[in-house]
């Protein structure tokens, strides 16, 4: 059976590479984005069944991007996690404009992981 995929972008290591190894502790095959400006493309190519990025305060390239994924047909089905430092208001509200449903403190990413992967996957 095909491990289902998740995509991850981040820019900190630590927590990132804590969340790789959580996702694959969980049965995803996991694969990292390079860049922001990568990020469209390599999920029209890849199909991931999860998204999770990690958004920071200014970061208008990853936001940039992920108002192109929720608002283009071949991607916005795509349930995206995106995180979020807890004492940047700032860019949880720049994620949700972004189209982003589930928005997390990444303080609390890994303790809830399962929980909101059930909540992304929903359907509406």
């Amino acid at each position: 059976m095909t491990q289902p995929l998740a995509l991850l972008l981040y820019e900190r290591l630590l927590p990132g590479s804590q969340l790789v190894n959580r996702l694959q502790d969980l049965g995803y095959r996991v694969s990292t984005v390079p860049s922001a400006n990568s990020l469209v493309d390599t999920c029209l190519r890849e199909k991931p069944l999860l998204l999770v990025v990690d958004v920071r305060e200014a970061d208008d390239k990853v936001c940039a991007a992920l108002r192109q994924l929720s608002t283009s047909p071949e991607t916005n089905h795509i349930p995206v996690i995106a995180t979020v430092p807890a004492q940047s208001p700032e860019a949880a509200e720049s994620a949700r404009q972004s189209g982003v449903k589930l928005v997390v403190h990444d303080s609390v990413i890994l303790a809830h992981l399962e929980q909101f992967i059930d909540q992304a996957l929903q359907l509406d």
